[in-house]
């Protein structure tokens, strides 16, 4: 049973660009774009605590970029001494499940699949969840341009079974792909989203009544579980309208005897310890990362702000397995291929963190011995200098 949040949406917001022949408005504004809330769904928008002066707003000031940094970061990009080590120097291992029946459900209650990038499966409790699925080859609105897989989806979406919930933090390319979308139509779930972003949704085909659309601090029932959009530290948009009207979230997903949390993509902020002294302990955290920079420290967490915020989840105790997200599939930043997860695991030792990382594809059970073979040492880059913290 799934019970739709008090607001319904309204329809989406359709292009006016009149001026231009249809073919070349299409160009301009793919339907990967998506659309700006409009209507019913504008008005909650604008309700919302987290909706000031025209846009949605962090808890903290946060900035997207440091100010009179951008001829450096360019220079780095193309010219950076540590360029050719962005991307895995051999194939990365996959684990794919052998052709035939499903794998039985879990044994303790809990399983997770890391399936890339952000894309974690859930099986809790039951019940099947999938975070920001992205099965694209480019995290990007056109098909010909951004940044590319650096390994295969370890998993065809045809095969990814039933699902209850799939659950998106929020409308970057990189954590919200169209065709995935539509792909996933057939199987019946409930799309939980954040607040505005159920206008992509609408625009792509998903029915109005299969959309949870949230803003922090609300929840959906969506069988056994509750679904509870959380806050976070970053920011939203996808085209050249939409920037600062839709809003993004980290996730509790609760069931009867399990609780997990998906960071989404944010920045270090107190808000980790609310959201645990309110919604923990947690058996499992899917904590972002990679893809930070001295560039951008408000908005991506470094791997150790990571394990703090873990550690914060917890009333600053070391419980539950932390399984690293948001590294490995798509070169987003300027630190080596594998500097996320060394650093991860590196710092985890002295704050007696459990971590676990298991190979895209490899399933595991947070209550049993966490994966950590070191699978991607070989993968990397040979002779690369990882960056210490603050290096």
């Amino acid at each position: 049973m799934f019970v739709h949040p008090s607001a319904s949406p309204g329809r989406p917001l359709r292009s006016r660009l009149v001026s231009l022949p249809r073919s070349a408005a299409r160009s301009l504004c793919p339907a990967s774009f998506g659309s700006r809330p409009a209507g019913e769904r504008l008005a909650r928008v604008q309700a919302s605590p987290q909706f000031a002066d025209g846009i949605f707003r962090n808890e903290l000031p946060t900035r997207t970029l440091l100010p009179g940094t951008g001829g450096a970061l360019l220079r780095e990009v193309l010219f950076g001494a540590g360029r050719g080590h962005r991307r895995p120097a051999a194939p990365v291992p996959l684990y794919r499940p052998a052709p035939g029946a499903p794998a039985a459900a879990p044994g303790t209650g809990l399983r997770l699949t890391w399936l890339g990038h952000a894309t974690v499966l859930a099986e809790i409790d039951g019940h099947r969840v999938l975070f920001d699925p992205v099965w694209g080859e480019r995290c990007s609105p056109f098909g010909f341009v951004g940044p590319r897989r650096l390994h295969p989806v370890p998993l065809a979406l045809d095969r990814i079974g039933p699902l209850d919930a799939v659950v998106i933090s929020h409308d970057h390319y990189d954590h919200l792909d169209m065709f995935t979308v539509r792909a996933l139509l057939a199987t019946r779930a409930v799309f939980a989203v954040p607040l505005g972003v159920g206008a992509h949704l609408e625009h792509w085909g998903v029915p109005g009544e299969r959309i949870a659309e949230l803003d922090w601090h609300e929840s959906a029932q969506v069988g056994g579980l509750t679904l509870t959009a959380t806050p976070g530290r970053h920011f939203c948009g996808r085209g050249v309208r939409n920037h600062g009207v839709t809003l993004w979230a980290s996730w509790v997903v609760a069931g009867s005897g399990h609780r997990v949390f998906h960071s989404g993509d944010t920045g270090y902020f107190p808000g980790f310890a609310r959201i645990g002294a309110e919604h923990g302990p947690f058996d499992a955290t899917m904590m972002q990362v990679g893809a930070y920079s001295e560039f951008w420290p408000d908005v991506h967490m470094t791997p150790e702000e990571g394990l703090r915020a873990h550690r914060d989840l917890s009333g600053g105790h070391p419980r539950g397995v932390l399984l690293p997200i948001h590294w490995g599939t798509f070169n987003l930043a300027l630190h080596s291929w594998d500097e996320p997860v060394e650093r991860t695991v590196n710092g985890a030792r002295p704050l007696d963190v459990t971590v676990a990382v298991p190979r895209p594809g490899e399933p595991f059970e947070p209550a049993k011995e966490a994966p950590v073979d070191h699978w991607w040492r070989p993968v990397a880059a040979a002779g690369v200098r990882r960056r210490e913290p603050g290096g």
